[in-house]
């Protein structure tokens, strides 16, 4: 999956488009993600005891991943996701090769 969580995108579609906000959770199996202050929804709780008051609570829905897009920590701009396969070596020379996000417009690693 291309986003992972607590990275910063853009949603591209639908009545919050335009705004930027950090990916609280990833729903894989849904192709769907949470995010930070966007996208809220209102939740109206009815009192369960005598006497309690009904509530509501705003909670942040699921978007689709497909609505949304990618800000590259170094260069700050929207962009694509690739990878690339580095080696590193551990310890008494062992490589072990490792598979890195990189942002399409600067080309630096994003981690």
């Amino acid at each position: 999956m291309k986003i992972k969580k607590n990275d910063k995108v853009r949603i591209m579609a639908g009545k919050d488009s335009g705004k930027e906000g950090k990916v609280l959770q990833i729903f894989a199996a849904d192709n769907k993600a949470s995010i930070e202050g966007l996208n809220l929804l209102i939740k109206h709780l009815r009192p369960r005891k005598q006497g309690e008051k009904g509530q509501r609570i705003e909670f942040p829905a699921p978007l689709s991943i497909t609505n949304l897009a990618l800000l590259c920590p170094n260069c700050g701009k929207v962009t694509r996701v690739g990878y690339q396969f580095t080696e590193e070596t551990i310890g008494e020379g062992k490589k072990i090769k490792k598979k890195v996000r990189i942002c399409k417009k600067c080309g630096k690693a994003i981690e």
